[in-house]
């Protein structure tokens, strides 16, 4: 708070809800935080007159149709300040002091690395998505469409997850290229479309798999429909081929009087070779015309 106090660089500052609310006035930012709690579902942010506050709502790459990983922030021209209770945003903070080396040190360059720790292994996430969906596409083409529509819907929904997320970090950096409020260098305004043209990226892969994934509901329809035509042809032949042995069956089942082949030694046997040709000929036929 010393630092802070000094105003000599532009500070980042982590703390929670409860740290916040004890040294808020040193920020000397002049907004009320507590509109922006972490009670939110979605990743936003909001133009004040001295300040820009909002919140990020990031999906667990863990388990994407979870809970999501939720703080706030805000902005001015002085730095930022992360309040945050389950220690996510200090994770990504680490992440940046392990991997980045900074030529020309700033709030716009840290801002940058910040918002790419949200998304950083998310390229290899979405190949292995697409990859899992690949999978799924060559086993409904072998015909093995069981259980299959249920891991379908559960890509689906991570997808539109991810989907909306993106949208909604895409929302974000355009935002802070705006620079509305002027707290940022006009030569580096160029980080946070940087950013934004990453995300979009992201986003257009992310609307492939979105894509790829009604095709594969609808190959996989198509193939469940396939699968119950055969069926249905089969029992069609079976029926086909049944149909003349039973007119035959009803038309000697009537036993009246003075029906001759009743007193005949060879009828029987007669009628059954009839029979017999009649189903072997049906299933010939069929054979041939690969009804079955």
């Amino acid at each position: 708070m010393e630092d802070i106090r000094k105003n000599e660089y532009p500070y980042v500052a982590l703390v929670n809800w409860s740290e916040y609310e004890a040294y808020k006035k040193y920020f000397d930012m002049g907004i009320d935080m507590d509109m922006y709690s972490e009670t939110g579902d979605m990743t936003k942010i909001q133009v004040n007159y001295d300040s820009l506050t909002g919140c990020f709502a990031i999906p667990d790459r863990r388990d994407i149709m979870g809970s999501s990983h939720i703080f706030s922030f805000a902005i001015d021209e002085k730095g930022i300040v992360f309040i945050n209770d389950d220690g996510i945003a200090l994770g990504i903070i680490e992440w940046i002091y392990r991997n980045k080396k900074w030529k020309f040190p700033c709030l716009e360059r840290f801002i940058y690395d910040f918002l790419e720790g949200i998304v950083y292994e998310d390229l290899h996430m979405l190949l292995n998505m697409g990859k899992k969906l690949d999978k799924l596409e060559d086993i409904v083409l072998d015909g093995e469409v069981d259980d299959i529509l249920e891991q379908l819907a559960d890509m689906r929904g991570q997808i539109l997850e991810l989907r909306s997320h993106y949208g909604e970090l895409i929302s974000v950096g355009q935002e802070l290229e705006e620079n509305e409020n002027h707290f940022f260098q006009t030569a580096n305004l160029r980080y946070f479309r940087l950013f934004t043209e990453r995300v979009e990226r992201f986003q257009g892969i992310i609307n492939s798999l979105r894509d790829q994934t009604m095709q594969i509901r609808d190959l996989y329809h198509s193939k469940l429909e396939e699968k119950q035509n055969k069926k249905m042809a089969l029992l069609t032949a079976i029926t086909m081929i049944f149909t003349p042995l039973t007119f035959i069956t009803s038309w000697f089942g009537m036993n009246f009087k003075y029906m001759h082949e009743l007193d005949t030694p060879w009828g029987y046997p007669l009628v059954v070779g009839i029979c017999l040709a009649i189903a072997a000929a049906c299933f010939i036929i069929f054979k041939k015309k690969k009804w079955f």
